[in-house]
């Protein structure tokens, strides 16, 4: 990784050890073991833009957030985003795809993570397919909305985050 990719990770990875602490308890919905903190996902989104490496850590990052203000459970759950950043990190810069594709192709892998992950802590079926898994295919919607904007408006693409092929600005 470069030094900016390695400045601009540490950037989101603040914010999203930041989001967790800042947002509990006000901007959040907790209905055990679902929990949704509103942009909790959009550092980890935006970090797919600038490589796997960075995905990997914002993801850990997310996951250490969760670990401070929740419980195992929701870290477990939180662990399941360097699975799907780093999956669409390698998307966007191997193969090439847009970043709403590679957020649209992540969201399923995520729910479905989030969903599995419950399970070996004593959860139903029910409650880690439908309100994990539902849950989270709805907040990930939620949030990947959000990060394509803020993409947008940054002027953020693979292209300009230096994908393979392309100079880096």
């Amino acid at each position: 990784m470069r030094a900016r990719d390695i400045t601009i990770g540490a950037l989101l990875t603040a914010m999203a050890i930041l989001i967790p602490v800042a947002f509990r308890g006000w901007l959040q919905v907790y209905y055990p073991p679902f929990s949704a903190t509103l942009g909790a996902h959009v550092p980890v989104m935006l970090s797919m833009i600038f490589g796997p490496g960075v995905a990997a850590m914002v993801g850990i990052g997310s996951t250490l957030g969760f670990l401070l203000t929740m419980s195992p459970v929701i870290a477990a759950r939180a662990a399941v985003h360097i699975v799907w950043a780093v999956l669409g990190a390698y998307l966007i810069k191997s193969r090439h795809w847009s970043f709403t594709w590679a957020l649209v192709v992540t969201a399923p892998i995520h729910a479905l993570g989030e969903a599995l992950v419950v399970i070996p802590f004593g959860f139903s079926l029910y409650n880690a397919g439908v309100v994990v898994g539902v849950g989270t295919l709805i907040h990930h919607t939620i949030d990947a909305f959000t990060s394509v904007v803020l993409a947008r408006v940054a002027g953020l693409s693979a292209s300009k985050a230096g994908a393979p092929g392309v100079p880096a600005p």
